[in-house]
């Protein structure tokens, strides 16, 4: 399982939102770039191997003019996405993202899109009996999502991360219960995943102590 990136970055004036997933059923690591939740552009990088090859480690996928190493195991993805995300991280800050972007969608092709988006509804949930009950909603372009899988890895400072799965109900909504110390609640965040009909979206949230 490859989690995603999401970094909020200001320019100048603007604040970009920065979210990079790997497209599993297109084979693709993709970072898109939002602003006040539109799309403006998106870089994507294949990472897809030919079945024919029969080589195992590394290889070379094309890249326009260059080339990339094509991973062989999640971990290798993952770190590709890592340095996908960064390389559109440092052009926002030098003022290069027209010249990173693959292409920047007009907001007529950018409304037909239907983007898969994770809310924690109950985000003043409050920690009881040694843990906290995320309700976690998806949808897809706002309409609702039955049957998206949910994969949460919460970090503690204190322990090893605690991963759990979940499908969505008929509204959208699953229940995710993470047991935490209500002390170690200001230094761990929990990154959720949802996976559907070979889409992704990842959200980080970070837990708070009670006030």
């Amino acid at each position: 399982m490859i989690f995603g990136f999401n970094t909020d970055i200001r320019h100048e004036d603007t604040i970009y939102h920065v979210q990079s997933e790997a497209r599993e059923s297109e084979q693709l690591l993709q970072t898109q770039v939002f602003v006040r939740g539109r799309c403006i552009g998106k870089r994507a990088v294949p990472y897809g191997l030919s079945a024919a090859a029969g080589k195992a480690g590394a290889q070379t996928v094309a890249t326009g003019a260059s080339s990339i190493p094509s991973p062989g195991n999640d971990q290798d993805k993952e770190k590709m996405l890592r340095e996908l995300h960064r390389e559109v991280l440092d052009a926002i800050r030098e003022g290069k993202l027209d010249f990173i972007l693959d292409k920047r969608d007009t907001p007529e092709v950018l409304a037909a899109v239907k983007e898969l988006d994770l809310e924690w509804i109950n985000a003043g949930s409050v920690h009881a009996s040694g843990a906290l009950t995320m309700l976690i909603r998806v949808t897809d372009g706002g309409a609702t999502v039955e049957g998206a899988r949910l994969t949460l890895r919460f970090a503690r400072p204190d322990a090893a991360p605690y991963y759990a799965q979940v499908l969505t109900d008929a509204q959208g909504n699953a229940e995710m219960s993470v047991q935490v110390d209500e002390k170690s609640l200001a230094d761990s965040s929990v990154v959720v995943q949802a996976s559907f009909a070979g889409r992704t979206a990842t959200r980080k949230f970070q837990l708070r102590a009670t006030v």
